[in-house]
């Protein structure tokens, strides 16, 4: 039975860096459900990679920087297909280079690039693709964060970046309904092992702690997102827009735990 009804549809998804990005297990999850998908990396470097992981899917390289290389994107997706029924923007950059610094003193150069790279990207994606959007069930699904409120230290300024994207969610799902049903969504999940969270400062120490935290004492598991974006691309979701559907396995509910309040 095909539940979620996404056999046949086209999916672009963007960021696919290796087998343990989001962007890899939810192309796997959408060919395993039917979809033809499309794939969009950063370089050709990660392209030639990326081929060997998905040798029957297109491979296209954009580097979202850069509103000529989004546009061309979009034309060489055109030049495969006439639609498309849904983004996946797991898109995220931050460069931690100068080491750890305290949040005052992020440097400018650094925090807007992560916010062109990791927010503004789905917006000029979003706008560019907007013609090839199926208008009746097209669906945007990005990746956020469980919570942009916690200020923890070594994850820094990607949290407000965070919370930027978050709420372009919401107005991209505005702007987009006063000419179509496309649904824009968030999936946040609670921390993950990816390669891109392997570059934050001290990251292990915090993910071991949210394990703990989390209510079944094993933290969320990146197959578990991918399938959370599947049903948010899926019409199944219809219902749901301009959302953050967080993937936590209850860490928000659990700070106090006993078992961390009473450590020894």
């Amino acid at each position: 039975m095909d539940f979620l009804q996404l056999t046949g549809k086209t999916i672009l998804v963007a960021g696919v860096a290796n087998r343990k990005s989001v962007a890899w297990h939810t192309a796997q999850l959408l060919q395993e459900v039917g979809a033809n998908v499309l794939l969009s990396v950063r370089s050709q470097v990660r392209a030639d990679a990326v081929k060997k992981l998905f040798p029957n899917s297109p491979v296209f390289v954009c580097d979202v920087e850069h509103q000529e290389q989004i546009d061309a994107l979009r034309d060489a997706v055109a030049s495969t297909t006439s639609v498309l029924h849904g983004i996946v923007h797991s898109l995220a950059f931050a460069d931690f280079s100068a080491g750890w610094l305290p949040f005052h003193q992020t440097p400018r150069a650094a925090f807007l690039q992560a916010a062109n790279i990791s927010c503004f990207s789905l917006l000029a994606l979003a706008d560019s693709f907007r013609p090839m959007l199926d208008p009746e069930t097209g669906s945007v699904v990005t990746i956020s964060i469980s919570t942009t409120r916690m200020a923890a230290e070594n994850y820094g300024y990607m949290a407000p970046i965070k919370a930027a994207l978050d709420s372009s969610v919401c107005f991209l799902a505005k702007s987009f309904s006063q000419f179509s049903k496309i649904r824009f969504n968030a999936v946040c999940p609670g921390l993950l092992k990816t390669s891109a969270s392997a570059g934050i400062p001290g990251y292990v120490d915090s993910y071991l702690f949210a394990e703990k935290a989390t209510l079944r004492k094993q933290a969320v598991q990146t197959d578990e997102v991918a399938s959370a974006v599947a049903f948010l691309l899926s019409p199944r979701s219809s219902g749901i827009n301009a959302q953050g559907l967080v993937i936590d396995a209850g860490m928000g509910i659990n700070y106090f735990d006993d078992r961390l309040v009473k450590t020894d």
